[in-house]
């Protein structure tokens, strides 16, 4: 097995997006969320066209990782979901690059890396890794156990406060 790079990120809202990429998005999110994990949920929810996308592709345009930012809802924080890595390119670093561009683009777009995010309970040390931390109880979300993450690295901790959350 050959080591795939990543050769570019791309930070874009859905009208930025190609046709052949919505496809290749669409079909990444729905082959591992709804095949490969065997749950049946609404997976267009009618979010995408207003959230910021996070994409990973290699230099020939093969989409290798994905994840999605909404928006603050009602004072709230912006909350990253939809992380996923495709699976032939799963175990090369891959998703912790994901992290990271994900989080540069909270940062980029809000003035802050605070952020929060339903995590898969079973990653839930992964996401720890990068400085994200538990809020409440596991519970579940569409048959799968969830938990309910936040993040405020280091940098954000020494923001002012009246900085925070935007």
């Amino acid at each position: 097995m050959s080591k795939v790079r990543v050769q570019t990120w791309d930070v874009t809202q859905l009208n930025g997006m190609d046709a052949l990429l919505l496809h290749d998005v669409l079909r990444l999110r729905v082959d591992v969320f709804v095949v490969e994990q065997q749950c049946a949920y609404a997976e267009l929810d009618g979010l995408d066209a207003e959230a910021t996308h996070v994409v990973g592709r290699t230099a020939e345009g093969g989409l290798v990782a994905y994840c999605r930012i909404l928006p603050p809802q009602d004072g709230g924080l912006p909350h990253i979901g939809r992380v996923v890595v495709a699976a032939q390119h799963r175990g090369r670093g891959h998703g912790r690059e994901l992290m990271h561009q994900a989080l540069a683009a909270v940062r980029l777009h809000y003035g802050s890396a605070r952020c929060e995010m339903a995590a898969q309970a079973h990653l839930q040390k992964f996401y720890e890794e990068f400085g994200f931390m538990v809020r409440g109880k596991a519970y579940l979300l569409d048959g799968i156990p969830h938990v309910d993450m936040v993040y405020a690295g280091p940098m954000d901790l020494q923001a002012p406060v009246d900085h925070l959350g935007k």
